[in-house]
């Protein structure tokens, strides 16, 4: 039930007290409130052309009077900003993780430099932001069941947060999907199911079963809470940071959904009052799966081919594109475009600087600093987020690093060593 004329609260879980909030579409303007699991905009969802960005994504906007008195807290925390709480959080802790300061390499840049390492959380990703949100939703409607569609770390986020809670978990993938991440999807007891297809057939697919079988549909830009989990990346850092925000944030980028939750964690402590103003946000796109920093350049939302090595940020339409467009512009950000080649020399150089193995997708971020940080002025912060641990994708090695040849158990081999 859409209820287009008030602002109600949503009582959802025991909490001291429940944000006050409300749908909105920045497509087409449209607000409402539910007391029901919503997903895209009811007036604008499916209207874009045939080859253009989704529209009719949906942001949860709080009361800005509630958010300032939460401006007034010593013990502020992640859950002050959510729609209603964790459940239990210690059955599946996510966060918070560790913001590391990489001495080596902030002196070779010259930078006052930070990396958020999203990598390290439980099933190996930034996914479990979002899902631990969406258990937390399903619980809360009385369900056990959630389905999406994923190529790896949201299928394997959500999997292994089912696993901790006792929900069944439906995933539909695409049968080309790294292997290595859909083992562990398996291995938490996720009903798998690949498709013959593509990710767009599998997301089809899910959406569906979800339709046709019930439950919640955990898709991202999908589900408008996907976006709320996100976002607590940026509160905690923020946190972390001694209550501030660092002046540039570099954002590994593929369907915009994770820089759209950087943004609206960004975005609530700015309505909050807790900062002046938002953090550069940085798009950091392959160059051949760029079609974000297209859309900001050009101003027109289009598809585009995507084939990036770096699979977890390979999109063709991204479902969040026109937010992420939209975060950059208000956050005085920009996109960067990194070659592949780019992409595995900033994997070798976290791992040999600064002992920081991440899968492509995040490499992703630091190629883009290196080649930026000319755009960088003087005594400004900066954080890079990684997303996702190298161990996501080992494949990605093959034919190009290699064990050494073994020697003999003799202390003779030692002189033949050059080090």
């Amino acid at each position: 039930m859409i209820d287009r004329g008030r602002m109600a609260p949503v009582c959802f879980l025991s909490k001291e007290e429940d944000l006050h909030f409300e749908y909105h579409c920045h497509d087409c303007g449209c607000t409402f409130t539910s007391d029901e699991v919503v997903y895209l905009c009811p007036e604008c969802s499916g209207t874009e052309a045939k080859g253009e960005f989704r529209k009719g994504v949906l942001s949860v906007e709080y009361d800005r009077q509630e958010l300032r008195r939460l401006a007034q807290k010593d013990d502020l925390c992640i859950d002050d900003f959510l729609p209603f709480p964790i459940v239990t959080p210690q059955v599946f802790p996510t966060g918070p993780t560790p913001l590391v300061r990489p001495l080596a390499l902030s002196r070779e840049l010259g930078l006052d430099l930070t990396v958020k390492m999203d990598s390290q959380l439980l099933s190996g990703s930034f996914k479990d932001r979002a899902s631990i949100l969406v258990a937390s939703q399903a619980i809360h409607h009385g369900t056990s069941r959630i389905a999406l569609a994923s190529t790896g770390n949201a299928g394997a986020a959500m999997s292994a947060i089912g696993a901790a809670y006792g929900l069944d978990i439906v995933l539909f993938v695409p049968a080309s999907a790294p292997v290595n991440k859909l083992m562990q999807s398996v291995l938490y007891n996720a009903h798998v199911v690949p498709v013959r297809g593509s990710y767009d057939d599998a997301f089809a697919l899910s959406i569906a079963y979800t339709e046709r079988k019930g439950g919640i549909n955990r898709n991202t830009a999908y589900n408008p809470m996907t976006i709320e989990g996100k976002k607590a990346c940026s509160i905690e850092l923020f946190l972390q940071l001694g209550r501030r925000a660092p002046d540039v944030i570099y954002v590994p980028t593929g369907d915009g959904c994770i820089l759209g939750g950087i943004y609206k964690g960004f975005y609530d402590l700015l309505q909050a009052g807790l900062i002046e103003r938002l953090p550069r946000i940085i798009c950091c796109q392959s160059s051949r799966s760029d079609a974000i920093a297209s859309a900001f350049e050009s101003g027109q939302f289009r598809d585009v081919a995507a084939s990036t090595l770096a699979d977890s940020i390979s999109v063709s339409s991204p479902a969040n594109g026109r937010m992420a467009v939209r975060a950059l512009r208000e956050s005085g950000g920009y996109a960067v475009r990194v070659e592949d080649d780019e992409i595995l020399e900033a994997q070798r150089q976290l791992a040999a600087k600064a002992g920081l193995f991440v899968e492509p997708a995040s490499a992703a971020a630091w190629a883009a600093l290196l080649r930026d940080r000319k755009n960088i002025a003087a005594g400004e912060s900066v954080t890079v987020l990684l997303t996702g641990t190298g161990f996501k994708d080992m494949a990605v090695f093959n034919g190009r690093i290699s064990l050494p040849e073994a020697i003999s158990c003799d202390v003779k081999e030692l002189d033949k060593l050059d080090f």
